[in-house]
């Protein structure tokens, strides 16, 4: 076996993920699932290799449980975050509190446990609308939603740690992840459940942003990658596909695939507000590249076709509520 890794956030969508694949590829994983009464381990529920795992329960806004999950750690894969932009307006201190609070107690933590890596997740929001593109890892920071803020602000408390402590920090900054086990309230899940659920009709929001989507599995690539490479530590590293598609053309594209004439419908609840709308995210992954040699695996329309093929079926569309916008 290989070091002994934690991935927080492991029972969301990519965290899930990205502990499949440290099994594969023979890392001892320690998971961590927020805990809950139920004793529910979330997207952890779904895998193959659950008996291959050991899974714990907690949170990371709690320095000292991130002090005791943390002990005899290689590498911490942080992923725990919340990160649903419509709902930081309803509630930007939970966002503070798990974003920016959760990062400083496992950047703590990591020192007093002497880690050897930690590899911190950002998100491509903190640029928010492209001032140029592609976008490189100098474009300015724009807090445009308190999401966006909680995680330029949680990126600079990692960073801090770094530039203090030496502690041996990547900055990993993944653009628009999709694929199996993703969050309903994404644009991606809600285009094909509503379709898969024979609506007609599909209700969105604005169709004109542009995104640079990533399938699943070549984001959880690129954490690896990063985790491997002594010359990220340090640096802030864009893990994206450099291919820019707009919404509206992702729904043709689904609909095409899915073999389904679809009409849009604008749901005024899906829109964000004016200012905070990021209109176009377009990453150059020249420096992922150049460090580890990492090029996206799958085209979009590969990445929507195994995509689609999960959420269509009926085990895995039940636990989807297609009729209802969930922020």
């Amino acid at each position: 076996m290989k070091e002994k890794v934690l991935v927080t956030g492991a029972d969301g969508f990519i965290g899930s993920h990205l502990t499949e694949l440290l099994v594969k590829e023979g890392y001892q994983v320690r998971a961590l699932s927020q805990y809950n009464s139920f004793n529910y381990w979330g997207w952890l529920e779904d895998i193959d290799c659950q008996n291959d795992i050991e899974i714990v329960t907690g949170d990371v806004r709690d320095h000292q449980y991130c002090k005791e999950i943390t002990k005899d750690i290689h590498t911490v894969f942080h992923l725990a975050a919340l990160i649903a932009i419509p709902y930081s307006y309803k509630a930007p201190n939970s966002y503070v509190d798990t974003n920016v609070i959760g990062t400083l107690n496992i950047c703590q933590a990591a020192i007093e446990n002497q880690v050897q890596r930690v590899i911190h997740t950002s998100t491509s929001e903190v640029y928010g609308s492209a001032k140029y593109v592609p976008i490189d890892e100098k474009h300015p920071l724009q807090a445009q939603s308190p999401y966006s803020a909680s995680k330029i602000g949680a990126d600079a408390m990692a960073m801090s740690f770094y530039n203090s402590f030496d502690l041996p920090l990547t900055i990993a900054r993944p653009f628009n992840t999709y694929g199996p086990r993703q969050s309903a309230r994404a644009v991606i899940p809600t285009i094909i459940s509503q379709i898969a659920n024979g609506k007609t009709h599909i209700e969105l929001g604005d169709l004109t942003p542009t995104r640079d989507f990533n399938y699943v599995e070549d984001t959880c690539s690129g954490f690896l990658q990063l985790a491997r490479c002594e010359k990220s530590i340090g640096e802030v590293v864009n893990i994206g596909s450099n291919y820019e598609i707009s919404i509206g053309d992702v729904l043709d594209l689904i609909s095409e695939l899915m073999g389904r004439k679809i009409a849009s419908r604008l749901d005024e609840q899906r829109i964000r507000p004016e200012r905070s709308e990021v209109s176009r995210l377009w990453c150059d992954n020249t420096k992922i590249n150049q460090l580890t040699g990492f090029k996206p695996a799958f085209s979009i329309s590969q990445g929507l076709e195994k995509t689609i093929e999960w959420f269509t079926s009926t085990q895995n569309l039940s636990k989807y509520k297609a009729n209802l916008y969930n922020v």
